[in-house]
């Protein structure tokens, strides 16, 4: 039985894609992206693209709870903070900055405003943790789509009937078609993904670690659980903010009602099933959560029709396969998918010797 395996030099064990396998991985989606985006279908290329932005959120998920191991049900308040700040950050400096540089003035801002709330919403993190704090992250959600929606703000934000987005422009490129907004997803959530896997092999990615494994022990070790707690919960909304961002350049319009609880539930969906604490996780679950009412929908539409009863025993029956699915995973595999992609990539690797 194979226990481990040998490294010779400290290059070899700092190197993140250490087999063959990962590297025709990494390399060969890099690939299929490239040549996805130039000869993919529109129905394709949207559905694409809500992954993308939809991985962008997990990642930020991952590195909270993932990583350091706090739970949050109110992170779609992050997203919504994202799309309504680049709008309005936009909408702010039309006429005043160039229409080339805006995006690389409102992104920024936008994910510094989602980081700055996301410390905010983080502070009970330093006396509650668990299902407490969960209540607490879900209050947040809440509140900041009722400011969204109340009247006093609503010259910015639209209120209850939203507002329209800007088109991107990168320095006089307009990204005015969704095939040219997957371009620039897929990029920025491949960019986010490695720097999420480059962040835990960092001194802050090993306090994050240590804080989830044991807080008292990690804070006797000298780690600041309030430092890092705080800076885990600003990464994560930063996330967050950068995918609202790109959601709203990706619509026409926001509501307010995009970004309510369901999102919020769907990102943490999306990573237990995929898999916390790893890398992939959020890859893995990003494409179930995605692509399962995609799946319900074309098998009953071919069942029963397009008609709009049909259309209401459909959403139903798409949450319920959500549940089941989450049941099943925690029950059976608490590590998610990326677990049993792992099992198969460590036997592959050995072939044809031992397969433990």
């Amino acid at each position: 039985m194979i226990n481990a395996n040998l490294k010779s030099s400290y290059a070899a064990d700092e190197r993140v894609l250490n087999n063959r396998y990962k590297q025709a991985f990494v390399y060969g989606s890099i690939l299929a992206l490239a040549l996805f985006t130039l000869f993919g279908n529109d129905y394709l290329i949207l559905i694409a693209s809500q992954m993308g932005i939809l991985l962008i959120a997990v990642v930020g998920i991952n590195i909270l709870t993932g990583y350091t191991g706090l739970v949050s049900l109110g992170h779609g308040a992050f997203v919504a903070i994202g799309a309504y700040a680049v709008t309005i950050f936009g909408n702010l400096g039309a006429g005043v900055i160039p229409a080339g540089i805006m995006p690389f003035v409102s992104v920024p801002l936008a994910v510094a405003l989602a980081a700055a709330v996301g410390v905010l919403v983080g502070l009970p993190s330093l006396r509650v943790k668990g299902l407490y704090l969960a209540v607490a992250t879900l209050a947040a959600n809440f509140i900041v789509i009722f400011l969204i929606e109340e009247d006093i703000f609503a010259p910015w934000t639209g209120g209850m009937v939203g507002i329209n987005t800007n088109v991107p422009n990168l320095l006089g490129w307009e990204l005015d078609t969704k095939r040219e907004m997957f371009g620039l997803i897929a990029v920025v959530g491949l960019v986010s993904l490695l720097a999420a896997q480059n962040l835990i092999r960092t001194r802050v990615g090993r306090a994050f670690i240590a804080i989830r494994d044991r807080d008292y022990s990690a804070e006797i070790l000298g780690i600041s659980l309030l430092r890092y707690k705080l800076m885990s919960f600003a990464l994560s909304a930063a996330y967050c903010g950068l995918a609202g961002a790109l959601f709203a350049y990706f619509y026409a319009r926001i509501l307010p009602e995009q970004f309510e609880l369901a999102l919020s539930l769907n990102l943490v969906a999306a990573l237990i099933i995929g898999g916390m604490g790893r890398t992939m996780g959020p890859v893995f679950g990003v494409i179930i959560v995605v692509m399962v009412p995609e799946v319900i929908k074309v098998l009953f539409g071919a069942l029963a029709g397009d008609s709009a009863g049909a259309g209401q025993l459909r959403a139903p029956l798409q949450q319920i396969a959500f549940g089941v699915l989450l049941v099943l995973f925690l029950l059976k595999e608490p590590l998610g998918i990326n677990q049993i992609v792992d099992r198969i990539l460590r036997a592959a690797n050995r072939w044809p010797f031992a397969r433990g």
